[in-house]
């Protein structure tokens, strides 16, 4: 996990394992959408497919490697007097050509986006001669404004595994592409619980 900071806020990049990757797809693969767990209506994005992962899932196969990630994260932000992450949820979106997640952001303290299929040619744009479109299927993290040597928007290309770290009120949207295929990625929200007097120690 490596810390940067494209604008104010510190973000965090680093990978999720094969291990970690195939056992999300297999859950989703072996799940249909219920009412239970569908979590498209909660969720600000143009997309149908979301799904929620059970507490106990995130538990048993999940938590050890988000919660490690975290940790470094927070560690290369010197924050300390750590007891606990609480993983709040977590949700599993499926997208599909011309989908799109609008500017947004999240609850809880740290949240977090990992990539788990991305389609070929994603940032492609077969309407327009096969043109390469930076945005297409890509994510914008937003913060502040622009001027005179301040960026106000980080683009990244994910790819399977990445992981991004970052503090729950960063904005970010995740644009729509228009290529046949499955842009499957997860989310998640967590809060940190500090020791003794409940307090975050620089």
């Amino acid at each position: 996990m490596k810390s940067f900071r494209p604008f104010g806020p510190l973000m965090g990049k680093g990978k999720v394992s094969k291990f970690f990757v195939k056992k999300i797809i297999d859950e989703i693969n072996k799940n249909k959408i219920t009412k239970k767990n569908d979590y498209s209506f909660k969720l600000a994005s143009q997309i149908k497919k979301e799904i929620r992962i059970s507490k106990k899932f995130i538990k048993k196969n999940l938590y050890k490697e988000i919660n490690h990630n975290i940790k470094k994260y927070l560690k290369n932000s010197e924050i300390k007097n750590i007891k606990k992450i609480n993983i709040l949820n977590l949700w599993v979106v499926q997208q599909f050509k011309d989908e799109y997640n609008p500017i947004h952001y999240h609850v809880g303290d740290i949240s977090g986006v990992g990539y788990l299929k991305i389609p070929k040619k994603m940032t492609y744009n077969k309407m327009i001669k096969n043109k390469k479109i930076k945005t297409n299927g890509t994510i914008d993290f937003i913060n502040g404004q622009k001027g005179f040597l301040s960026k106000s928007i980080y683009n990244l290309i994910p790819k399977v595994g990445d992981l991004i770290l970052f503090p729950n009120y960063l904005m970010h949207t995740a644009y729509p592409f228009n290529i046949k295929g499955e842009r499957m990625s997860f989310s998640f929200n967590a809060k940190i619980i500090y020791k003794s007097n409940g307090k975050k120690l620089l």
